[in-house]
């Protein structure tokens, strides 16, 4: 599936939920189902600066694709990454680059979301694409 096509899946499961306590209970969910990092890379090097919360992301280059594993010391924040893993994970570092991100405008989360959560999520945003960008200058 293209990044798009998994962004729109994901929109799609967010209209079925008529308030956003629905929405919330959704995403910690998801945190359940996040491709857990492994112990060794819960370092300073892999945490997110900017989140308010502990939010570790680890990227490592399979085949042409850029495979993501994180892990998060908050449910909300667990939940919030795991969407962006879910987006962004077993993509090309070129079409991770080349993606917006617009369908988080459109399940409104960064406006359902404190301010801190908020530049936490445009954190996670950019250290993602910072992984692809290194994967693809490697390349």
């Amino acid at each position: 599936m293209t990044i798009k096509e998994i962004q729109d899946d994901i929109v799609d499961e967010f209209s079925m939920f008529d308030d956003w306590m629905q929405r919330y209970e959704y995403i910690i969910e998801l945190g359940k189902s996040l491709p857990i990092i492994e112990e060794q890379f819960k370092t300073e090097d892999n945490v997110i600066k900017g989140c308010q919360s502990k939010v570790w992301v680890h990227a490592e280059q399979n085949d042409e694709k850029v495979v993501f594993t994180a892990d998060s010391d908050a449910i909300l924040t667990k939940g919030i990454i795991a969407i962006l893993i879910r987006a962004f994970s077993n993509q090309k570092a070129s079409d991770i680059l080349d993606a917006n991100t617009d369908f988080i405008d459109e399940i409104g989360l960064k406006e359902h979301l404190s301010p801190t959560r908020a530049n936490g999520l445009v954190s996670m945003i950019k250290q993602i694409k910072m992984y692809a960008l290194a994967f693809s200058a490697k390349n």
